[in-house]
């Protein structure tokens, strides 16, 4: 194929294929890839970035590292550091950890030193997907023929063999814990927690061919795939925990309530009734959209907060979910990471009120969170921001590969119930999984 050749992909039939090929040629060094309705876009060779752990921020430039200690809220510290590099016009990518938020709810005690709170990535080379075509930003001319050559490829290659995942082991004792947080919430200490389950894989994974096999069977709101700071990971997000666009409209979301999907049309049918009127799914979401509700009002204009979708039911891969939406104008006073730091983490992660559920997480979940049910996110120059909820992922390490999927808890909730609907999240990619 000639480079005039290469430069010509104009349609692109699978997306996620050429994610998956971009990142697996492993060419242009750490990346994130970042899917939002009508474009995916694949960041890579960072000129930069920030990393924030429980105790120091470390910002690095041009091939230098700047370390300090830190005080007061994370987001604020992002915010004050990406304004400090000469960006450019350049956006920012990466993700932020569920530990993220012990500093808002002083559960800091919870935390324990050098945890990972963030790391961020200013790329040299975007490469954009959509109706559009492809476009390629940043890198030279002899790297944009190889990248669109790269696309061209990947549109005729197979998809991978997957190695499933028995996910029903569980040597977390999570029924048990379930029991125990519904004692709490009978004794009137908190309204909901999400607990979550790790389910550890005995191999490791190919993260960006599992990427490109579970989004071909997944219906997300967002998907990501990305390689930073040591960490694999890829997800399916069925949720938006915070989007500010360019006219400073905020929105969010939550998603509480589930049953199983794709069991076949009638069964598919039957759990979703079942759903929609079962007191127990509508409490969770009631009080979860409240819960949202009141976060959007504290950053936004008076009068301009509103739910729409109430109850809607959502599709994301082997479940299905009671979502809202809710949104509302942002403040002149107050900045997307303002946001960020209000709704975060999401609702339907953590617990209501969410300081005592946060608590609860940290007390009752066996296993620290790290990025599971943080976010994936992007942050403008312009002061638009979009932060995917970090859930349906599969995630490796120098340590090994692992899942992870919780459900909420009330008063009503049964431990077993509890169980089976982790069983039914962790669908969405234990079958999918394919070994390195």
């Amino acid at each position: 194929m000639s480079t005039t050749e290469r430069l010509r992909v104009e349609y692109v039939t699978d997306p996620a294929a050429a994610m998956s090929v971009l990142a697996g040629a492993d060419r242009y060094g750490e990346y994130v890839i970042y899917e939002r309705p009508g474009e995916w876009v694949f960041a890579a060779d960072p000129l930069g970035g920030i990393e924030l752990d429980a105790r120091e921020l470390r910002v690095t430039w041009d091939g230098r590292t700047t370390a300090s200690s830190w005080a007061g809220n994370p987001a604020a510290v992002i915010d004050r550091a990406l304004g400090m590099l000469p960006l450019d016009g350049r956006s920012a990518y990466g993700w932020i950890g569920f530990e993220f938020c012990a500093w808002a709810f002083e559960a800091t005690g919870h935390v324990p030193a050098r945890t990972a709170l963030a790391h961020l990535m200013v790329p040299r080379i975007e490469v954009r997907v959509g109706e559009f075509g492809v476009r390629v930003s940043g890198a030279t001319p002899e790297e944009t023929a190889d990248l669109h050559d790269l696309v061209a490829r990947s549109q005729t290659a197979q998809l991978p063999q997957a190695h499933p995942i028995d996910v029903r082991a569980d040597p977390t004792g999570y029924r048990s814990r379930v029991a125990e947080a519904i004692g709490e919430i009978r004794a009137g200490r908190y309204q909901k927690v999400i607990l979550s389950r790790k389910v550890e894989l005995p191999f490791a994974v190919d993260v960006p061919a599992t990427y490109r096999l579970g989004r071909a069977h997944n219906t997300p709101a967002r998907s990501f795939l990305l390689r930073l700071g040591g960490l694999e990971a890829a997800g399916f997000s069925p949720e938006l925990v915070a989007s500010v666009d360019d006219e400073r409209m905020v929105t969010t979301e939550p998603l509480a309530g589930t049953r199983a999907f794709g069991r076949g049309t009638a069964a598919d049918r039957a759990a979703r009734a079942d759903l929609v009127a079962d007191p127990k799914e509508i409490v969770e979401h009631a009080i979860s959209v409240q819960t949202a509700f009141a976060e959007i009002t504290s950053v936004a204009d008076p009068g301009t907060p509103a739910v729409s979708d109430f109850m809607a039911v959502r599709e994301r891969g082997s479940v299905q979910h009671l979502a809202s939406t809710v949104r509302g104008r942002l403040a002149a006073d107050r900045s997307s990471w303002d946001v960020l730091e209000a709704l975060f983490p999401s609702v339907t992660a953590s617990g209501i009120p969410k300081r005592a559920g946060i608590d609860s997480v940290f007390r009752l979940d066996h296993d620290s969170r790290g990025l599971y049910s943080g976010a994936v996110l992007v942050a403008s120059p312009s002061g638009a921001l979009e932060a995917t909820l970090v859930l349906r992922a599969v995630y490796q390490d120098t340590t090994g590969a692992w899942l992870r999927a919780g459900a909420g808890i009330v008063g009503q909730s049964h431990p077993e119930r509890e169980f089976e609907e982790t069983c039914e999240k962790l669908g969405s990619v234990a079958p999918y999984v394919v070994k390195a």
